[in-house]
């Protein structure tokens, strides 16, 4: 099994440093284990919950570092450097040229926490209303069409707040599977949903994500699945996989079973 959502201490809102996961997913017989802390804007955009502009180098030499030593070990793990991104088009060569060119990144996330709207953004965790969705499908189609990240992590996040599967659900489902199936973007199913406090809907109490129906629909599609456990502690760094894994594949889903490194391509 392989792992490429991990978050350390530098995020606000996760424990544990780079050299505490690597650890952690070596017990759990991870075979690969990508890092990817939220990115940081170098406008201090959303400062509670992300790295600063001074803490990346420090991030990128751990990483680094980590990674000299797991190549001397004859069981060592195969370590990435990413970074989960939100995305906005005039932040397009910050991604490409400062991100993965200057710093030599490994991969981005797509990870759409936020989308655009009436001039400003607002959270995909809680939309509860039609706009909103549309808002969060608009906002996904651009990320994919940017050709800049290697998977999408939790698509279905949306489900987080709007707690009813309806046409409206299904529609936003279905734009985000168009866009991820026209660009080659592989989904996440993630893991941390699974962890998280359930939430009602008209079906009884669920996890937030992932979201059953979603990729029930999302099978009809030509799209890979990537499971992740989107760890915010070095003990969460394998879970969920299985049962994600589980999901995509009862569903006739394919799976990646490694993610290509964008600075290589």
């Amino acid at each position: 099994m392989n792992n490429y959502h991990t978050h350390t201490w530098r995020c606000r809102h996760a424990d544990g440093d780079i050299g505490d996961y690597v650890t952690a997913a070596r017990r759990a017989g991870l075979g690969e284990l990508g890092f990817s802390d939220h990115m940081p804007w170098h406008d201090g955009r959303w400062p509670s919950w992300r790295m600063t502009m001074a803490q990346l180098p420090g991030y990128i030499a751990e990483l680094e570092g980590a990674r000299r030593a797991e190549s001397l070990r004859p069981d060592g793990l195969s370590l990435l450097a990413g970074l989960e991104c939100e995305y906005g088009e005039e932040e397009e060569s910050y991604l490409r040229d400062v991100l993965l060119g200057e710093y030599g990144l490994d991969y981005l996330a797509a990870g759409i926490h936020s989308y655009e709207a009436d001039g400003g953004w607002r959270d995909s965790f809680f939309i509860t209303d039609t706009r909103g969705l549309l808002g969060y499908a608009r906002q996904v189609e651009k990320a994919a069409a940017s050709g800049l990240f290697s998977f999408l992590a939790h698509p279905d996040v949306f489900c987080n707040g709007y707690w009813s599967w309806n046409a409206e659900a299904e529609a936003c489902a279905r734009d985000v599977l168009a866009a991820c199936e026209e660009a080659r973007l592989p989904l996440e199913v993630n893991g941390y949903g699974l962890r998280k406090p359930l939430v009602p809907s008209m079906e009884g109490r669920r996890p937030p994500y992932p979201h059953p129906r979603f990729w029930e629909i999302a099978a009809d599609y030509d799209i890979e699945a990537l499971p992740g456990s989107d760890a915010h502690t070095p003990t969460d760094v394998g879970s969920g996989l299985v049962e994600c894994r589980e999901l995509a594949e009862g569903l006739g889903i394919r799976i990646l079973e490694g993610l290509p490194v964008l600075k290589a391509r």
